[in-house]
């Protein structure tokens, strides 16, 4: 009989000895952050904020409640994310349905979000226009859009703007078209199926602030974002259990030496984006070396980029000339 089993049988158990003897299993299983794991995966079972956990250490768990914590901590010690045994993760203060169909959305790419909108507002100054909040005329594509989180989050912060949001895979797609949903903006994302930019050779639907195009025209976009599939091949033993069993292939390798794609994504942006168009790209550790040349004069200006919190350059962005 196990340790939840022996406990169970003398007297329920409460939220504090649950807690306790979960941070004990994963701490033994070596989990990072142990801590927190336990603490997500015992609210996700008992439906409650994390105030209410500390504020309620006496309140007991059902049967159920301990048997479904139990297993959670199992597969948790056994590699699996707390992300996909939740089904959640937070971004941009927004939360986001994940599963093994789409990249766990990481702090780091909110850099990708504030770059666009710093340069969005920079582009109206040096045209000497007005600066707008809203988006309103702007066309937008995001690339390889996994759980939708980048596009999601860019139709919060401008809502009169419209957003294609491309993947090469269906199911991931199906996963962001819930999450826009979820979040009321269903109505501006149109979602494409597809490689790259290769997925919006048509026209723009009928909508009150699509860009006007000639018909049967492919869209130019005002701005486009990509968290693209950034890591080797070579590196995947690097890699964290978690990560390289539990995370689409598709989404995390960009090639065998992780960079391969930036060079299609480039070339392609540069023919789909306005003159004065703005590219913004995440990279991944120690990608700006490959990345950087391929933003060279004359086709491209005001090539910039921006360190992560630990001081890694994590995003690219340039203006289409």
């Amino acid at each position: 009989m196990d340790l939840y089993a022996t406990k169970r049988a003398a007297k329920p158990m409460d939220i504090r000895a649950a807690l306790k003897d979960g941070i004990a299993q994963l701490r033994d299983a070596h989990v990072a952050s142990h801590t927190l794991a336990a603490e997500l995966l015992l609210l996700h079972v008992v439906g409650k904020e994390r105030a209410w956990l500390y504020a309620h250490p006496e309140e007991l768990l059902t049967s159920a409640q301990e048997d479904a914590f139990r297993a959670l901590l199992a597969r948790r010690a056994a590699g699996e994310p707390v992300q996909h045994l939740t089904g959640h993760q937070e971004f941009w203060g927004l939360d986001f349905e994940v599963n093994r169909d789409v990249l766990i959305p990481r702090p780091e790419t909110e850099h990708v979000i504030e770059v666009a909108l710093d340069r969005l507002a920079l582009r109206e100054v040096r045209a000497s226009r007005p600066q707008t909040t809203d988006g309103s005329g702007l066309l937008i594509a995001d690339v390889g859009t996994g759980s939708g989180c980048i596009a999601i989050a860019l139709a919060k912060e401008l809502p009169k703007a419209t957003i294609f949001a491309t993947d090469i895979s269906e199911s991931a797609l199906s996963v962001a078209q819930r999450n826009a949903a979820r979040h009321s903006v269903a109505s501006r994302l149109h979602f494409r199926a597809g490689n790259l930019l290769d997925a919006v050779n048509d026209a723009l639907p009928a909508a009150p602030h699509a860009q006007q195009v000639a018909p049967n025209s492919p869209p130019q976009f005002h701005l486009i974002v990509s968290n693209p599939p950034y890591i080797g091949r070579r590196e995947s033993a690097t890699l964290q259990r978690e990560v390289r069993d539990h995370e689409p292939a598709t989404a995390l390798y960009g090639g065998e030496e992780g960079y391969e794609l930036y060079g299609d994504l480039i070339a392609q942006a540069a023919k789909r984006l306005v003159s004065g168009g703005i590219l913004v790209l995440e990279l991944g550790y120690d990608r700006l070396p490959a990345v950087q040349p391929l933003l060279a004069e004359p086709t491209w200006s005001h090539v910039d980029v921006t360190n992560d919190l630990a001081g890694i350059p994590r995003v690219i962005a340039a203006v289409r000339d």
